[in-house]
């Protein structure tokens, strides 16, 4: 099959959906398929083309929002460019920008376009409007999603059962959404796979001593990841033991607010603002911890989380149904409601540490559930469908078009 992925984001740009597009690129790739990937440059004025990895960028520019860059132009040898691929499908993973182009292209080549619903954009509305106008601004973003999906889409993939009741209840979504939880390339992150020295050197460069407890957050630093949630925690924490450290692996536009915050909370010696990591380097902070911790409610899926059980590493995350699909309470992990459930957790797993590692064995469990190649096949079995629907599609509407020719005969 030929394949064309369209994203606005997609490395050296590292977050959770340039990282699963490229693992699907590779797992799609490793199964024998022909993958495309169209997403954006830096570059303002013209676009590249990676002939030996079948990579367009399209020219952008940014938004002000992290590393976002939005696609300027569409020029035209590029579309010719695109069209010589002779795609069967495309597969978009972003609503804007590249999805627009996935829309148009699609249509032009007549041929069925899937698309992935990867981020809740009406809770990043904010960084645009800057406190003005939320409401609308969501509401208008709800419609555009709403549309591009709706109007635009053969078939929508949404990760988790979360997103599917977003799309059925406060949508009204009619057509067919396949619950597809995005997969990673989970043996990266396993123990054997790791090298401990380097591991070692990690811990020495963090400053993180072998007595110390060490709970690890990955993402990005803003309001909607409520890392002050963990700050606050970890001032109690510390109160009971002053070993538990908190490491903090990511950036954004945040970053200087958390680390006065730790600060006026008198906890800086305990949290590590580590900054972002490099892609090949994070299987090592993984394993620079004994627990991960997340208070994010804006998640499709959590990523993080997987990644995470992978390493071993148990996952205590608040409660939310992003996370209800692959975390199970007192199995593979830990699921609090509040402040007071999280600090309990912390401390009965920093107290017993056989409970501590029963609980890691079955995350690692779980997450093998969670491979790239899993993910791969089941995303195939959705551009199968849709291309099934088109053909039929297409052939009731040219028995359509001939019965009204003979009518009108």
């Amino acid at each position: 099959m030929r394949i064309g992925l369209f994203t606005d984001s997609y490395p050296p740009y590292i977050n959770g959906v340039s990282t699963s597009v490229a693992m699907l690129k590779k797992a799609l790739e490793k199964k024998g398929h022909i993958v495309y990937v169209v997403t954006v440059s830096n570059n303002a004025l013209k676009y590249e083309y990676d002939v030996e990895n079948r990579i367009v960028r399209v020219p952008g520019i940014p938004i002000g929002i992290y590393d976002y860059r939005l696609s300027r132009i569409y020029p035209l040898p590029m579309i010719n460019t695109m069209k010589s691929w002779n795609l069967d499908v495309i597969h978009s993973h972003t609503e804007f920008g590249i999805g627009i182009l996935a829309r148009l292209l699609a249509k032009q080549i007549d041929i069925p376009l899937v698309h992935t619903y990867h981020t809740l954009y009406e809770d990043y509305t904010h960084y645009i409007t800057h406190g003005y106008f939320d409401k609308s601004s969501k509401k208008i973003v709800e419609y555009l999603t709403k549309f591009y999906c709706d109007k635009t889409a053969n078939e929508l993939i949404v990760p988790t059962n979360k997103i599917y009741k977003l799309f059925k209840e406060k949508y009204d979504f009619k057509k067919n959404i396949h619950i597809v939880p995005t997969g990673i390339e989970v043996d990266r992150f396993y123990t054997e796979n790791v090298d401990k020295s380097y591991v070692q050197t990690l811990k020495k460069k963090l400053k993180l001593q072998k007595k110390d407890f060490v709970i690890l957050f990955v993402g990005r630093l803003a309001s909607e990841k409520n890392v002050e949630f963990l700050l606050n925690a970890e001032q109690k924490l510390i109160k009971k033991h002053s070993n538990i450290k908190l490491l903090i692996v990511g950036d954004g536009p945040d970053k200087e607010k958390y680390e006065e915050m730790a600060n006026d909370l008198n906890i800086s010696k305990n949290v590590i603002f580590n900054g972002k990591a490099a892609w090949e380097e994070m299987p090592f902070y993984y394993h620079c911890a004994d627990i991960f911790a997340t208070a994010s409610t804006t998640e499709t899926q959590g990523l993080t989380v997987i990644e995470a059980m992978a390493a071993g590493v148990v996952p205590l995350c608040i409660k939310d149904e992003s996370f209800l699909g692959t975390v199970t309470h007192e199995l593979n992990g830990l699921i609090f409601n509040n402040e007071e459930e999280y600090i309990s957790q912390v401390l009965s797993l920093y107290d017993n540490s056989s409970l501590l590692q029963k609980y890691n064995k079955q995350a690692r469990i779980q997450a093998e559930h969670c491979s790239s190649a899993s993910y791969a096949e089941r995303v195939l079995e959705v551009y199968k469908r849709a291309i099934i629907d088109k053909e039929e599609e297409d052939r009731f509407g040219l028995i359509s078009k001939i019965s009204k020719k003979i009518k009108g005969d």
